[in-house]
């Protein structure tokens, strides 16, 4: 959203910088079970047909959606690795505590929109059909976000890690490559999706140099 949303002039031009944790524009390499699962099973056209207009994993009808999703498929019973991959440093103990509000819920139409970019490789706007798409954006195909409109004047730091499921490491060194600037980047080998913000050793790995980022910005927008 973040990534998509730079690309407006509109927006980027409220922006002084921005810290990215684990960016995820294209999905080409993603490798989540949980999700890659979801989206074979169109989960999200499923939805839609029923008239579902939210996915809360808490509701009744979620949990019975969660059991058909895992149900001798997939191993559940450690749903943070099932989405996001196994991470390395977060305190597993704590994983009860964490489910309590994780995953979040979202619209059926906001997860359709994750999906349509999955299948098809993209990294565009919503995908309203071939009559929908020339209605709202005078075309048959819903525009890309060209990460070349991201401003070169726009600071940007970006940490990824290894073993990220979800923000894989070809699809974050794609998204680099097509920005105009060259932002300051952090890569974190053995760290997962969930260890940049829950790993017990992300002070030191990952905030150090992401304080220090926000810090020399601020040091330099008021001199």
């Amino acid at each position: 959203m973040g990534l998509a949303a730079f690309t407006m002039p509109d927006t980027v031009k409220m922006i002084e910088a921005a810290a990215l944790l684990c960016p995820i524009s294209y999905l080409d390499h993603l490798s989540s079970s949980f999700v890659l699962r979801a989206v074979k099973l169109h989960l999200d056209q499923m939805l839609l047909t029923m008239g579902i207009h939210q996915l809360n994993f808490r509701s009744a009808i979620g949990v019975e959606i969660l059991d058909y999703l895992c149900d001798g498929h997939m191993d559940c019973s450690n749903m943070l690795a099932a989405i996001t991959g196994e991470n390395c440093c977060f305190n597993k103990s704590r994983i009860e505590y964490y489910l309590a509000y994780e995953p979040h819920p979202s619209s059926t139409k906001n997860l359709n929109h994750l999906f349509q970019m999955i299948r098809k490789g993209t990294f565009a706007k919503y995908d309203y059909g071939l009559w929908g798409n020339v209605k709202r954006y005078g075309h048959f195909t819903p525009p890309a976000f060209d990460l070349r409109n991201i401003p070169e004047s726009l600071p940007l730091w970006m940490a990824y890690g290894g073993s990220d499921a979800l923000a894989d490491v070809t699809d974050v060194r794609r998204t680099i490559k097509e920005l105009k600037s060259e932002p300051e980047l952090l890569y974190l080998d053995p760290y997962g999706h969930i260890d940049f913000i829950m790993s017990v050793k992300a002070n030191d790995d990952v905030y150090v140099s992401l304080v220090n980022f926000l810090q020399s910005i601020g040091g330099s927008s008021s001199s």
